[in-house]
Order: structure tokens, then C-alpha cells, then sequence
């Protein structure tokens, strides 16, 4: 079952971004951030901890490198060895723009795919808060085990236009 969400609405990301740091202050928990683009100082508004998504991004570069390597040695010594002009079959500098191209293609298909996984994003998926555009800053908060009226109080409180 859904998770029932009281949102706020701002049409200034300061305006969010100080609405947010006070909702942390007074012990209220923000089930959710929408914001047209980023705002500097939400992270830390939150409370967030740094994401993770950076080294999943470094592994899945290394997988990238370390399969393009070992594959591209493997062909050229151990299957398919061609000599050619005189060169050594292991010549490491003809592998390094197919490595240098699987390591990148592997670290963004691999850190978008695990993004969209982790965050439970697809285009099946209907959207928890329908409203938001792209010129308004939204606070969501769960009115699971909270009191709906100290929402609303600290939401007109703050300035919040919807």
C-alpha cells in the first residue's frame, strides 16, 4: 500500500532549502525532496549520508578494464597469436583504446542501471506525489504515525504556497 504524503509546495529553492532545515530541527522527518534541478545544501539539510553510488561506479569501471584487459590478452597470445611485422603478440599499447572504451561504457551503464534498481525507478511505475513541475520546490512528509495538523501548521508556518 501507498505511503500517505502530506507535500508542501515553494516557488524558491531557499525558501525549500530553509523550510527543509527547520523540518529537521523541529524532529519532523521529510519523507521525500522534489526540486526542478539541485539545490545546493539539501544533502546536508536532510541529514543525508554521502552516496554510495560513486564507488559502485569505480567497480563497475574496473570490471570494465580488468574484462577488456584480460580478454584482448587472452585473444591475442592464447587464441588467436598473429604476428605481425615483427611486433610481440602481447603489444599492451593496441589494448588501450578498446579497455579505455569498455572501461567507460561499463562504469555509466553499470552506475545507471544500479541507480534506477536502488531507487526503484521505472517507467511503469506511477509517481508518488502527482504536482510536481518544473518550477516548484516540494517537501513531502509521511503522515504515517504523525500528527497531520502539526504538518499543516508547520507548513503554512514556513511559507509554503500548496
Amino acid at each position: 500500500m501507498p505511503t500517505k504524503l502530506l507535500v508542501g509546495s515553494w516557488d524558491r529553492p531557499e525558501a525549500a532549502l530553509a523550510a527543509a532545515q527547520a523540518a529537521r530541527t523541529a524532529g519532523l522527518e521529510v519523507h521525500d525532496v522534489y526540486t526542478p534541478f539541485p539545490v545546493h545544501g539539501m544533502d546536508e539539510a536532510l541529514g543525508l549520508a554521502p552516496s554510495w553510488l560513486g564507488k559502485a561506479c569505480l567497480g563497475f569501471a574496473l570490471l570494465g578494464l580488468t574484462g577488456a584487459l584480460t580478454f584482448q590478452f587472452w585473444v591475442s597470445v592464447f587464441d588467436w597469436p598473429m604476428n605481425v611485422g615483427g611486433k610481440p603478440f602481447d603489444a599492451s599499447p593496441a589494448l588501450v583504446p578498446v579497455a579505455f572504451e569498455l572501461t567507460v561504457l561499463f562504469a555509466g551503464l553499470g552506475t545507471v542501471g544500479t541507480f534506477l534498481a536502488f531507487r526503484g525507478l521505472s517507467p511503469l511505475r506511477a509517481p508518488e506525489v502527482h504536482g510536481a513541475t518544473d518550477d516548484r520546490f516540494l517537501l513531502a512528509f509521511s503522515l504515517e504515525g504523525a500528527h497531520e495538523a502539526r504538518l499543516r501548521s508547520f507548513l503554512a508556518e514556513h511559507g509554503a504556497a500548496d
